[in-house]
């Protein structure tokens, strides 16, 4: 749904509407048009703060007259003639969120990414006291009523200004959906089924992608495109009676009986033998252990008590910012590859895709660092190549254009693989007994890095088309440095404690580590995270 904007609010070309459009076409002469359009003189005087582009298609000369007789002056456009080659109607058109109301684009936006963060937090919350199950029935509810509100958004019934505000409600009410869905197998696999599972739910998200561009093309029209896409959860709305509830809650929650049913269920479906006295023996661990740790605070205190874990949590909370940052800034600037948006949006999609495929081979090969910081130095690398191709290379030839494809092609391949990559590093980084407080903490801050990227693309280009990327190439150049402190984590048990995280280490090298077989952890023999999957079922979970 974050990329339903991309074409629900994509920005056509415009031009102003001037005086002259009234009249029949065959009595307007070039040079009439001409006298209108403001010189780069004119400009630099006068609208300092945005480029020679902006300047000559938010404002016209008009003719005025005062006290000292008649004269030329910069006056604002109120109304735009839209292109409408590619698309029929949209939220842009619609309002006319250009010139000095592109800002309105941004803030609805904007408003969505704040609703992820909300919605992190409120469903996580929810998710912990009711169950997974529940919550993700009540999100996909919630995901069609938002959808609705967004296509209906009655202008007529309500006027411009508070249509505005319900369309930004419905998106704010779908972000918060979303992140109630959101819920992962990450912890419940082995060590070795970890990539996958942390990787899989990105393979979905750019296939999806590619079934939100299948209805953006038949589908021309702002409104009708928000309705259709308002049902494609209402078919998921039955997985509520298909899913069972998550063990691992079922367990959190000291219900042993109903988490031993579905435990057997996934051991029939995996072909292998549940043994109920083995799990008899963890039902007794696991009440000692929560006996022994009512009384401990696993709060976001408990993050900065220890010097080690304090500085991997602020750490990994600019990672995430930085990623979120470039990420959703280079994702949402697709219609600037190509003169076609449709065709951009693809080959992003596509790009995207083959990201996560190449991250998938590495990681296990290379180590989780070394592989997020070539990606971040890579990255910088093709930030510095954005300029001088804009500045050298002869402006709109098809040498610029083919490059500038090529360019934004490696920013959205490099984006996507570093984002992916911080995510699962996190998750591997991140101790059992706080990792939903630090993953909900580089979730919320990361929320901020998108804002900001959405604000770059709409606002800063107004000043200087290239803003976004200097941006981008300085932020990732200080994450590539700090996260050269980061201990590896491949082939390692995910750590269960702070302690543990403290035997990790801070490190600055990218040595692959030494495979380590692991059969006591924390001398609990094996009682933790991986003990029901290791002991009773099979390394990979089918449901």
């Amino acid at each position: 749904m974050v990329y339903a904007w991309t074409f629900i609010a994509a920005s056509p070309q415009f031009k102003c509407t001037l005086p002259l459009d009234n009249m029949p076409s065959n009595n307007v002469t070039n040079e009439q048009v001409y006298s209108y359009i403001p010189t780069a003189t004119q400009c630099r005087e006068s609208q300092k703060r945005i480029s020679l582009k902006e300047c000559q298609r938010c404002f016209y000369m008009a003719n005025t007259t005062n006290s000292h007789g008649s004269i030329n002056e910069l006056t604002a456009c109120q109304n735009y003639n839209f292109d409408q080659t590619y698309y029929k109607s949209t939220l842009v058109e619609h309002w006319s969120m250009v010139c000095d109301q592109v800002s309105l684009k941004s803030n609805v936006q904007s408003v969505f990414f704040f609703g992820y963060m909300v919605g992190s937090l409120l469903f996580g919350i929810l998710s912990d006291r009711f169950g997974r199950r529940p919550i993700m029935g009540v999100s996909f509810v919630l995901m069609f009523v938002a959808g609705i509100i967004c296509a209906l958004a009655p202008e007529v019934l309500i006027g411009h200004g508070t249509s505005y505000h319900f369309f930004a409600l419905g998106r704010f009410l779908l972000a918060c959906a979303t992140r109630g869905i959101s819920i992962t197998a990450f912890v419940i696999v082995g060590p070795k089924q970890r990539l996958f599972a942390g990787i899989a739910i990105k393979y979905f998200f750019a296939l999806g992608e590619l079934l939100l561009l299948s209805f953006a093309v038949t589908i021309r029209t702002w409104r009708t495109l928000n309705a259709v896409l308002a049902v494609v959860p209402v078919p998921f709305i039955f997985f509520y009676f298909i899913l069972p509830e998550s063990p691992r809650w079922l367990v959190s929650e000291q219900r042993y009986d109903e988490a031993e049913l579905i435990f057997h269920h996934i051991a029939e479906k995996n072909k292998t033998h549940f043994d109920p006295v083995l799990y008899q023996r963890f039902v007794r661990e696991d009440r000692k252990r929560v006996a022994a740790s009512q009384e401990v605070n696993h709060g976001i205190k408990a993050l900065f008590r220890s010097k080690v874990m304090g500085i991997i949590a602020v750490n990994m909370s600019y990672q995430w910012f930085v990623q979120n940052l470039v990420f959703y800034g280079t994702s949402q600037s697709t219609d600037k590859w190509t003169n076609n948006p449709y065709i951009g949006f693809g080959a992003s999609a596509f790009v995207e895709l083959f990201a996560y495929f190449v991250v998938h081979l590495l990681l296990d090969r290379w180590g989780r660092k070394l592989t997020y910081c070539l990606f971040v130095f890579a990255l910088i690398c093709t930030t510095i190549l954005v300029v001088p191709i804009q500045m050298i290379v002869p402006k709109d030839s098809k040498y610029q254009i083919y490059l500038m494809f090529t360019v934004n092609a490696a920013l959205k391949f490099l984006a996507s693989g570093s984002y992916v990559i911080i995510y699962i590093y996190a998750n591997e980084t991140f101790p059992t007994k706080g990792r939903n407080t630090g993953m909900g903490v580089c979730s919320m801050i990361a929320r901020v890095g998108a804002i900001m990227g959405t604000y770059s693309n709409d606002n800063l280009t107004r000043t200087w088309q290239h803003f976004p990327v200097v941006i981008y190439g300085t932020t990732s150049l200080f994450a590539m440095l700090l996260a050269t402190v980061f201990p590896e984590t491949l082939d390692k048990p995910l750590p269960q404690t702070i302690e543990d995280v403290e035997g990790m280490g801070l490190a600055c090298s990218f040595t692959r580590p030494k495979k380590k077989k692991n059969t006591h952890v924390n001398g609990t023999n094996d009682f933790g995270d991986d003990f029901l999957l290791k002991k009773t079922l099979t390394e990979e979970v089918d449901l």
